[in-house]
C-alpha cells in the first residue's frame, strides 16, 4: 500500500474493552498495544481530566501502519455525531463494499448510508455506518487501481482509515489554514450530493454540501466539509478529550515549517503510533486536535 501522511485516528469510548472487542469481531482489527494514558499524554492532548484513562490502539489484518485508537471518557449526552465542528467521521478502504454491507447488517453497527455511488466521485463506492458509540464510520472500496489515483488498495476486507473528515465552520477559512499551515494542495471545494450528512441536519435527501481533500505524499488523507449553519461546537466535559473523533494523528516530514503554529511543542515519544518520534499539537481554525508526527513518508512504518 502507497505511503500516507495519516498515522492514526483517536475516538473516545466508555468502555474500552468493549470497543476493542468491537472492532475485531467486525473489522478484523487486532490490538497492538494497550495502556493508561499517563499525566504526559494526557496535558500534551490539552486533557489532564483523561490521567489515568484506559486505552487500546488497533491495527488492520492488512498491517498496515495505520491505526485506530481508543481511549476511554464520560459519555457526553448533547453530543449528536456529525452536527458539531471537528473530526466528524474515519474513512476506511473496503475491498468489496458489498460484501462488507453484508456484515455490517449482522453487526450492533448501524448502516446509516447504504453502498451508493458517490456523487460526482465515480472512483469510489462508500456506505456510512454508525458505531454504538457514536462513531461515525465511512467504509468505502475503491474501484480504481494505481497510484496516480490517490487512493489506496485495500490488501484486507477491511483495512485501514485513509481519509479523516474534518468539519469546518468556514471552509475556506479552514483551507487557508491548511495551505499556509503545511503547504499541501487542496482541491477546489466541489458541491456533492450526501444523504448521511441532509439527514444528520434535517434537510431534502438532494441537498448538496460543499468540501474538498487534501493530499499528502500523492495520497488523498484528510476531508474538509462545509457545516450547515446549524452546526455547533462540540460540546464536551472539563478538561476531557472531545466525544467522537478527538484528535488526527498525520506524519509530516517538516517540523521548521510548523515552528509558531505549535499548541503543544514537539517531544519524542514512545509506543506504536509514535516510534520514539517528536510530536507536536495543533488546532485547527474550529479547535480539532491534530498531532503531528516528524518523519518523512518512508517512515510509515516507523
Amino acid at each position: 500500500m502507497s505511503p500516507t501522511f495519516l498515522r492514526s485516528a483517536t475516538l473516545v469510548v466508555p468502555d474500552v474493552e468493549v470497543a476493542t472487542q468491537r472492532y475485531m469481531r467486525w473489522f478484523d482489527y487486532s490490538v497492538v498495544e494497550q495502556g493508561i494514558v499517563t499525566q504526559s499524554l494526557a496535558a500534551f492532548w490539552l486533557s489532564p481530566g483523561s490521567t489515568g484513562r484506559r486505552y487500546s490502539v488497533l491495527q488492520p489484518a492488512s498491517l498496515a501502519p495505520v491505526f485506530l485508537r481508543f481511549v476511554e471518557g464520560v459519555d457526553v449526552p448533547d453530543y449528536q455525531p456529525m452536527c458539531t465542528y471537528g473530526w466528524a467521521a474515519t474513512e476506511i478502504c473496503v475491498q468489496d463494499v458489498e460484501v462488507v454491507n453484508e456484515r455490517m447488517l449482522r453487526s450492533p453497527f448501524q448502516i446509516i448510508g447504504p453502498p451508493t455511488a458517490l456523487d460526482g466521485f465515480p472512483t469510489v463506492k462508500p456506505m456510512q455506518i454508525r458505531g454504538p458509540d457514536s462513531e461515525i464510520i465511512y467504509l468505502t472500496e475503491v474501484l480504481i487501481d494505481g497510484p496516480s489515483s490517490g487512493l489506496p488498495t485495500a490488501e484486507s476486507l477491511i483495512d485501514r482509515p485513509f481519509i479523516m473528515v474534518l468539519a469546518c465552520s468556514d471552509l475556506r477559512k479552514s483551507i487557508t489554514w491548511m495551505e499556509e499551515t503545511f503547504g499541501l494542495p487542496v482541491s477546489d471545494p466541489v458541491k456533492i450530493k450526501s444523504s448521511v450528512l441532509s439527514a444528520a441536519y434535517g434537510m431534502d435527501p438532494g441537498e448538496k454540501h460543499e468540501l474538498c481533500i487534501v493530499k499528502g505524499a500523492g495520497q488523498t488523507f484528510l476531508e474538509l466539509d462545509q457545516c450547515p449553519e446549524s452546526a455547533t461546537t462540540r460540546p464536551r466535559h472539563d478538561d476531557a478529550l472531545p466525544p467522537g473523533v478527538a484528535i488526527t494523528t498525520m506524519i509530516f516530514p517538516d517540523f521548521e515549517r510548523l515552528s509558531g503554529n505549535w499548541v503543544m511543542p514537539p517531544v519524542t515519544r514512545e509506543g506504536i503510533v509514535y516510534g520514539g518520534c517528536r510530536v507536536g499539537m495543533l488546532r485547527t481554525p474550529d479547535g480539532a486536535l491534530l498531532e503531528v508526527l516528524e518523519g518523512p513518508t518512508d517512515r510509515i512504518g516507523l
